[in-house]
């Protein structure tokens, strides 16, 4: 089961990403100014930003571990339960929305992602 050190750990090794500590209570994960992932030092769930589409995916595939975020859904933004969510997945999901945050530039840096099979996002199914 991942942690929200796993997600700091994930999103830190992100290439120029950064933590900030907003609200008093979220560490939100940066690349530059901008936030691709929110969470918080006792949480038992991440928001990261995603497409509308990959949302609308993750959401009927699993509905228990993946929802809507608060104030950002409209935008893509996707909630996931830590204690549902496969390590890899997460990390997956985390790059994803790195991605889709930074610069084309500092996005090219990194190779492709590979193509992930169609694998279920709760550990051991």
């Amino acid at each position: 089961m991942p942690t929200f050190e796993d997600v700091r750990r994930i999103s830190l090794g992100l290439p120029e990403s950064n933590e900030i500590l907003t609200w008093g209570t979220d560490a939100t994960f940066r690349v530059g100014a901008r936030i691709f992932a929110i969470s918080g030092e006792s949480a038992d769930r991440v928001s990261i930003k995603a497409s509308l589409a990959a949302q609308a995916e993750l959401i009927d595939l699993d509905p228990l571990t993946f929802g809507r975020a608060a104030y950002v859904g409209r935008f893509g933004w996707v909630t996931v339960d830590l204690a549902r969510v496969d390590p890899e997945v997460l990390a997956g999901l985390l790059l994803d929305g790195w991605r889709l945050t930074a610069p084309k530039r500092l996005a090219a840096t990194l190779p492709a992602p590979p193509l992930r099979a169609n694998r279920s996002p709760i550990p051991g199914e």
